[in-house]
């Protein structure tokens, strides 16, 4: 009978250990469900500090930029077109030339004697020829007679244009008008025929090369204005016009060549390197954005807009481009105010708490000077 008492004191004390447990463990579990709730509100509740800017209008320009050297236009690589002795070099390296000046003076005594040679001959067979003439309107000498001393009176002839055309072939002339840009023989030199001697080039025009990627193509057409601008001489721009454009892309690097044109105006040279802006297009009052109110690490354009003490998340449909605005074709409202700085932390939704940066200055209207499309 003790026995009993004993197991059912045990199986009392069992039970109510048993529940303490579980009212502690469910306590423990309201506790903390309470105070993740509480974290939670209170980060929904926490604004985050940012700046705004207007949407503004201004007049956007949209040009395409690279990096170019200077060419002449126009050049010739003078070669000798007979051997001979250099008796006098009449220019140098610097000096502007005439299309037709002579520019060195070869050797030209064998010349001279082969010119001698055949007009002597030519002289011959023309007496001989003005014989077989009147003795034809005779009928005084054979057919076959008549027309050979023609025919070698006729090769004679050629003979002799061809040594006064190796005579002339002595005084090496310019081909083009233009500047003696490399340095020629010195006087006693040998030149051998087919020899370059002199390179001349046209520096009135200067062209530069762009590689262009192939998405500018579209936009890209000759006569378009072209601004240059080069360190040697620095605060001047230069104008000029697309030239032409070549209507292959390479497969490659993705690229077509546009060239572009400019007149030296007596300053700039061959060689230099230009920093090259073509423009293709402008809007007079577009709707703009300050470049850092885009989201970065976004697959399409984005921003976040200011509504009450919130933001919104909008994407937009971007145009032109500058270094620091962005056009604005569509998402957005001419009254909005989109944030700049303290977009990091932000999402959809988001409160905010706007700094007060005074009222923004007007935006200049003047075109950007160097712009893409994007």
């Amino acid at each position: 009978m003790q026995h009993r008492a004993n197991s059912s004191g045990t199986a009392w004390f069992r039970s109510c250990a048993y529940l303490l447990v579980c009212v502690l463990l469910l306590s423990a579990c309201k506790g903390g469900a309470g105070g993740a709730g509480k974290e939670g509100d209170a980060e929904e509740t926490e604004a985050v500090t940012v700046e705004v800017a207007p949407v503004q209008k201004r007049l956007m320009a949209a040009s395409y930029t690279g990096t170019a050297p200077l060419e002449a236009s126009v050049e010739a690589q003078v070669v000798a077109k007979t051997s001979g002795v250099a008796l006098k070099v009449l220019v140098s390296e610097g000096d502007t030339v005439r299309a037709g000046q002579t520019l060195v003076r070869l050797d030209s005594d064998r010349a001279r004697l082969q010119v001698a040679q055949t007009a002597s001959q030519v002289g011959k067979l023309r007496n001989q020829f003005e014989r077989a003439q009147k003795l034809a309107a005779e009928q005084l000498i054979a057919a076959a007679d008549y027309d050979q001393i023609r025919y070698d009176l006729a090769n004679a002839q050629a003979a002799n244009r061809m040594a006064n055309l190796e005579l002339s072939y002595a005084d090496v002339k310019a081909p083009i008008n233009g500047v003696v840009a490399s340095v020629p023989p010195k006087a006693g030199n040998f030149i051998q025929i087919n020899t370059p001697i002199v390179r001349i080039v046209d520096i009135s025009t200067l062209e530069a090369t762009l590689n262009v990627p192939e998405r500018e193509l579209a936009t890209m057409s000759a006569g378009l204005p072209v601004s240059l601008a080069v360190d040697a001489l620095p605060g001047k721009t230069f104008t000029g016009v697309v030239e032409r454009i070549s209507p292959v892309v390479d497969s490659g690097s993705g690229t077509f060549r546009v060239i572009a044109r400019f007149d030296s105006e007596g300053a700039l040279q061959a060689g230099m390197f230009g920093r090259i802006s073509i423009n293709y297009g402008q809007r007079a009052d577009a709707m703009v954005v300050p470049r850092n109110a885009l989201l970065e690490g976004e697959g399409d354009p984005a921003v976040f807009v200011l509504e009450g003490d919130k933001v919104r998340r909008a994407a937009i449909q971007t145009g032109y481009s500058d270094g620091s605005w962005v056009e604005v074709l569509d998402g957005l409202s001419p009254n909005d105010r989109v944030v700049v700085a303290g977009k990091t932390t932000l999402r959809d939704g988001s409160a905010v708490t706007v700094i007060d940066t005074g009222a923004p200055p007007p935006a200049p209207a003047v075109p950007a000077a160097s712009a893409t499309e994007q």
